[in-house]
């Protein structure tokens, strides 16, 4: 069992992205805790009102919601019961078993898992502790159930999902063409069945994992106006090295003519991969992350991986998403304008607190200060943008009268009786 958990920046979003897959029918609220009404009976609204009422006990904290998943392994079945006595064992060991908590059963993906949603803040209003809670309180706690229930262990699912593909060993290439040759091989054959791409450039996003890259040459070489291919390994940089390798030189023939046949038949049921991408993204999004570089992280717990695009400047202007699960790539922009690396960076740079509107009634609060230092400083007046504000003041109605200080009005009226000899 694999247990990842992450803290959203709202509930609101959370709660949305589970109850969208359930209207969708690839998912289905099974069950939860500390709820007085049954959860699998009640609407959106009811359930947000849940949270709100336990999260509105504290108004200082920032982040009062916890998302979590427990993934199991693809050979492993559990019915409905099983999975909700597994999450509640689960929220008991890590010290939320007092807390709300709906469970949902997704199965929009290849194998077994469940989203938990809950608050961290308690009855009393404090909010419970997740420093380190995934390293400490989860790790235990899953190796429990693991046990209890005889489960796939984390460690083995990971063990089977590094040893997939090998990335090429850039130091044994540097030896020379044949280990060059046979690196490459090693990593095609891997892919050009395996993943659904459309294009060269797909392609070469998911190559670059790998460090290889396909190579047509330069738009004026005779190559590519005979439509060549050429397969180069990459050092950590990026940089191609070492001998390249002919396409045709290649035991599975992977030419520039096989790549773009693959590519056309891949189209087909490229829409059903799409989608699971997307909701791996709406998952890392829900984390709020500030940074490119925290978005990839969270993405990569889910085995997506992102390639960006730089200029010679360094600056990003483009996004590619390799999904090492279920063996797509898609561009940022092709998923949705809000994930191409502009929507992302707009999103990620939003974070500045926007400027308060002044309200209707703050000129004649700024004419009366203007007053006050005419009198005791003697230097508003002086200037023109000040004596044109004063004058539009005072030409409208009863300009002192509700925002003028009461003291101000007062020394005003004593000295007029005095000029008067009263």
């Amino acid at each position: 069992m694999v247990a990842r958990m992450t803290l959203p920046g709202g509930l609101k979003e959370t709660l949305n992205y589970n109850e969208k897959k359930v209207q969708k029918g690839v998912a289905a609220c099974i069950g939860g805790g500390n709820i007085l009404l049954d959860p699998e009976k009640m609407n959106f609204y009811q359930k947000m009102k849940v949270f709100e009422d336990r999260n509105a006990r504290n108004e200082r904290a920032t982040t009062k919601t916890m998302h979590i998943s427990l993934n199991f392994d693809p050979s492993e079945k559990f019915t409905k019961e099983q999975l909700n006595e597994m999450a509640d064992l689960y929220m008991q060991k890590i010290g939320f078993g007092g807390q709300p908590y709906l469970v949902y059963e997704h199965k929009d993906a290849g194998h077994p898992h469940v989203h938990v949603l809950t608050s961290t803040i308690g009855k009393d209003g404090k909010r419970l502790s997740t420093h380190n809670i995934g390293r400490n309180q989860s790790e235990k706690a899953r190796k429990e159930i693991e046990e209890r229930y005889g489960l796939v262990k984390a460690e083995h699912q990971k063990q089977l999902n590094i040893a997939e593909i090998k990335p090429v060993d850039v130091n044994k290439v540097l030896y020379g063409k044949s280990e060059t040759r046979r690196s490459i091989t090693n990593v095609l054959n891997a892919v050009i069945t395996k993943y659904n791409y459309t294009s060269l450039p797909e392609l070469n996003a998911i190559l670059s994992r790998y460090n290889v890259m396909a190579d047509r040459g330069s738009k004026e070489g005779v190559m590519y106006k005979k439509g060549g291919l050429i397969y180069r390994v990459l050092d950590s940089k990026g940089a191609p090295i070492g001998v390249p390798i002919k396409a045709s030189s290649i035991n599975n023939k992977p030419t520039l003519k096989t790549i773009e046949k693959r590519g056309e038949q891949n189209v087909v049921g490229r829409a059903a991969l799409k989608a699971k991408i997307k909701d791996s993204l709406d998952e890392a999004l829900l984390a709020k992350p500030r940074s490119l570089e925290e978005l990839t992280r969270k993405l990569e717990s889910q085995q997506v991986y992102t390639v960006i695009r730089r200029g010679a400047d360094g600056r990003p202007y483009g996004i590619t998403f390799v999904d090492g699960k279920n063996k797509s790539v898609f561009n940022g922009s092709d998923i949705g304008k809000q994930y191409s690396i502009g929507g992302l960076l707009g999103k990620m740079l939003d974070t500045s607190p926007k400027t308060k509107e002044k309200p209707e009634n703050s000129q004649p609060k700024h004419l009366a200060k203007q007053l006050l230092l005419a009198k005791h400083k003697d230097l508003a007046l002086d200037r023109p943008s000040t004596r044109y504000n004063i004058l539009q003041q005072l030409m409208t109605s009863n300009p002192l009268s509700e925002n003028t200080p009461s003291g101000l009005l007062k020394k005003k009226r004593k000295k007029k009786r005095k000029s008067l000899g009263l």
